[in-house]
């Protein structure tokens, strides 16, 4: 009786121990990515959606490749010649592995426009990218 006993806390503390190490002691957040700020979440209401081409951005004196390619980043990628917009031309902001498949492309981008910084043309949040046809005209 006392072995079974025996057995049954061992196992009860086994099974502590291996619950608290899978939790970590730490508060569960959403955060995939810790230590890195999440983004706000879009509002759809602010959501637009261009035609454009999509082009690296030439080279005006700024750097334009980044130390670490997947950061998000609107110095690298513009979406040109776009269609019904106020600009012709808009910075494109996210990671080159979202943009790099439909460089030379026509294509259509969903985002969240945010006001042109200086010199610089406005910059559009990227949401979605799809491909139109795989040259620009």
């Amino acid at each position: 009786m006392f072995r079974v006993a025996l057995a049954g806390i061992a196992a009860f503390v086994a099974l502590t121990v291996i619950v608290s190490a899978q939790i970590g002691g730490k508060p569960v957040t959403g955060n995939p990515t810790p230590g890195t700020e999440q983004p706000a979440a879009p509002n759809i209401a602010d959501r637009v959606t261009f035609v454009g081409c999509l082009q690296p951005v030439s080279g005006k004196g700024e750097a334009s490749v980044s130390a670490e390619p997947n950061a998000p980043s609107n110095s690298r990628f513009e979406l040109t010649k776009v269609v019904s917009a106020s600009s012709k031309i808009y910075r494109l902001e996210g990671i080159d592995s979202q943009f790099s498949p439909f460089v030379g492309s026509k294509v259509e981008i969903t985002g969240e426009v945010r006001a042109a910084a200086g010199a610089n043309p406005p910059t559009l949040l990227v949401e979605f990218v799809q491909r139109i046809t795989s040259r620009c005209s």
